[in-house]
């Protein structure tokens, strides 16, 4: 019988392929595998949002203007914007009034409409299509184009009203109405947040309800009682995703009224844009940029911190029983 083919020579050729798949097992199973298949995202990461952070946060102690190599100043961008700026204050209270106003209306509208689209009905997923589809193109430039013209002083907002006999004003250019444009646009944008609350409402037993009519529960009781508890967890992230997204809102603002009239729509992120690309302050703009971020921190804070008053989770309700 050949060497090579004896059963020592196959045993020894058995235990080399366990161990080298041995080998190849426990190398895979390693933390460098894993750093491996998340590489593109940590290095994008790193390079694309980090690293910015760590520059923005140098720049603000500066005076950089993009033209000009930094020189540090220490906190007098802080101090300044504290101090001697009054389109900080006026764009800080611009902004903090659209987000009490938009926020609760887009997430109201969205739990509405989720509620409307939680039945079965021939053709439903049809109507959740195009209820959505205004989410997809409602921060383009070309909405926001076509808002500003329809809410023109000959746009189809006063064609509409002046069929009634009511006389149309020009709603961006007057300081009273230009902001509510802005958030009737936003609050139009709820298709994101009610496709999670819609989610959400799939979720809740039919049972509770079922039970609740038998004990003569109204569909008002209903929705206060189990609606409002089972989906009080994910109103808490729409609130948060929501309350993040419309602090820092620009696009609307810079293309339908640039901040006008008379800085009544002048937003924050408009502002800061403005310090940085358009009079070169990147390092006073780096500064508004890390005071935007501690607002957003507390207001997010704020919202974890009263969540516990209101949020309802069902492993807590198994705990206490």
């Amino acid at each position: 019988m050949n060497a090579q083919h004896s059963p020592a020579s196959q045993a020894e050729t058995r235990r080399a392929r366990q161990s080298f798949r041995s080998k190849i097992k426990e190398r895979w199973e390693s933390p460098v595998a894993g750093y491996l298949f998340i590489s593109p995202w940590l290095i994008g990461f790193l390079v694309l949002t980090l690293w910015p952070m760590i520059l923005s946060a140098y720049y603000s102690f500066t005076d950089y203007s993009l033209l000009e190599a930094p020189n540090w100043i220490g906190t007098k961008n802080y101090s300044l914007i504290f101090t001697n700026d009054s389109l900080f204050a006026q764009s800080l209270k611009v902004t903090l009034l659209f987000v009490v106003l938009s926020v609760p209306l887009k997430l109201i509208s969205a739990l509405l409409v989720a509620m409307l689209l939680n039945k079965d009905i021939k053709g439903m997923s049809t109507y959740r299509l195009f209820i959505y589809f205004p989410s997809l193109i409602g921060t383009s430039i070309a909405v926001a184009i076509l808002w500003r013209n329809m809410f023109g002083a000959d746009g189809f907002i006063n064609q509409i009203i002046g069929f009634f006999g009511i006389q149309g004003i020009s709603w961006i250019n007057n300081p009273e109405t230009a902001l509510s444009t802005l958030v009737i646009l936003v609050v139009w944008q709820f298709g994101s947040s009610m496709v999670i609350f819609l989610a959400g409402l799939k979720q809740i037993s039919r049972d509770l309800y079922e039970a609740s009519s038998v004990d003569g529960a109204s569909k008002l009781k209903q929705f206060f009682n189990i609606t409002l508890p089972m989906l009080s967890p994910i109103i808490l992230f729409n609130l948060v995703l929501q309350t993040i997204n419309s602090f820092q809102m620009f696009t609307q603002a810079f293309i339908i009224t640039q901040g006008g009239p008379v800085n009544s729509t002048y937003m924050y992120a408009l502002y800061l844009y403005d310090r940085a690309f358009g009079r070169l302050q990147m390092g006073y703009a780096s500064s508004l940029a890390w005071i935007l971020l501690i607002i957003i921190g507390i207001a997010t804070a704020i919202i974890f911190l009263s969540s516990r008053y209101w949020v309802f989770y069902e492993h807590e309700r198994k705990g206490k029983a």
